[in-house]
């Protein structure tokens, strides 16, 4: 009896409607695309806030420092690691922290954060504004990284109201704002308790032993494999369900530990298909107007991508809840004897 009382549950959501229903949730609003798209025409027309002169200095200070404990042997692959670092440091844009890539897990897609082009852009050179002072720096950042908390969470509110229903949704600006600071405050304080650690130990074993860091760097993306899940759900609760910060990160926990090769599926098929995408939308030059296609074509996905998130985390809650129900009535119910 328990078997049949199972058997006649729904399938769990699958992975290719969800999809299917964020990518025409986003083109039935194809205004939805307007807030990556303009952060994106930002920071690829606008002024480039660089720390290059700022930190160049102390950057080139610690490879003069490294670099005396190179072997001859290793020297070149030192030396090329300095100029792709120096480069980076060099396109750097400070004003990237507005995007995801700088406030995960909530916050706006940006195709130019990922690449950071030093190239000029159609209407000439990007004009440079240097940060002159380390106390102006952190000023900034802070400021920064608050606003894409911020336009983040109004960025989710948005895409979630519009594709799940705001009679489902109805969170208020205000309750919106204040869940994502508290969930990116815990979130910051969460990972830099990881990384500093983390940093510390792998380059104590790098100084040992190379091999024994990339063995613990191997582990560590194991583990980071298992999180991806309930990392990546963690902002939904807020959102879909109105829950508060703690409460929705626990209910992306309990999701991941019961769907798990489902929901770990959706994460993997969201991210071969959204930074998949990335290397077409990054092929045209910067100095060209075809990197405007590149730009909305990279706001569309990823913000279709981010509705279908939406999608798939609230049927599959739906979806747990059924069962669970059922299993309680499985234990409850009378036994039937022959």
């Amino acid at each position: 009896m328990d078997t049949q009382k199972l058997e006649s549950l729904p399938p769990p959501p699958g992975v290719i409607g969800s999809l299917r229903s964020g990518f025409d949730a986003v083109a039935s609003h194809v205004w939805l695309i307007l807030v990556p798209l303009a952060l994106d025409i930002v920071l690829w027309l606008g002024p480039r806030l660089s720390v290059d002169g700022l930190l160049r200095p102390f950057v080139g200070y610690m490879f003069l420092q490294a670099r005396r404990g190179v072997a001859a042997s290793e020297m070149d692959q030192f030396l090329e690691t300095q100029t792709i670092f120096l480069d980076g440091l060099q396109s750097f844009n400070l004003l990237s922290l507005v995007s995801k890539l700088r406030t995960f897990p909530i916050g706006i897609s940006s195709l130019l954060a990922q690449t950071m082009p030093a190239a000029g852009t159609p209407l000439g050179g990007q004009s440079i504004v240097q940060v002159t002072s380390i106390p102006l720096l952190i000023i900034i950042a802070f400021v920064l990284t608050a606003i894409g908390w911020v336009s983040g969470g109004l960025y989710f509110r948005w895409v979630s109201g519009t594709t799940l229903g705001q009679e489902e949704t109805g969170i208020s600006l205000l309750r919106a704002v204040i869940q994502t600071l508290i969930l990116s405050v815990c979130w910051f304080i969460g990972l830099m308790l990881v990384l500093l650690p983390m940093t510390f130990v792998l380059t104590v074993l790098a100084l040992i032993n190379p091999i024994l860091a990339n063995g613990a760097i191997f582990v560590i993306l194991l583990l980071g494999f298992w999180l991806v899940v309930p990392l990546f759900f963690m902002p939904h609760g807020i959102f879909a369900r109105r829950q508060n910060a703690f409460i929705s990160a626990l209910t992306s926990l309990r999701m991941a530990r019961f769907t798990f090769p489902t929901s770990g599926m959706f994460v993997v098929s969201v991210l071969i298909l959204s930074q998949g995408m990335n290397y077409l939308w990054s092929v045209p030059p910067n100095n060209s107007w075809m990197t405007l296609v590149g730009i909305a074509g990279h706001a569309f996905i990823t913000t279709a991508v981010l509705a279908a998130s939406f999608v798939y985390y609230r049927d599959m809650n739906v979806w747990l809840q059924t069962v669970f129900e059922q299993w309680q009535k499985t234990r409850t119910a009378p036994k039937q004897h022959a």
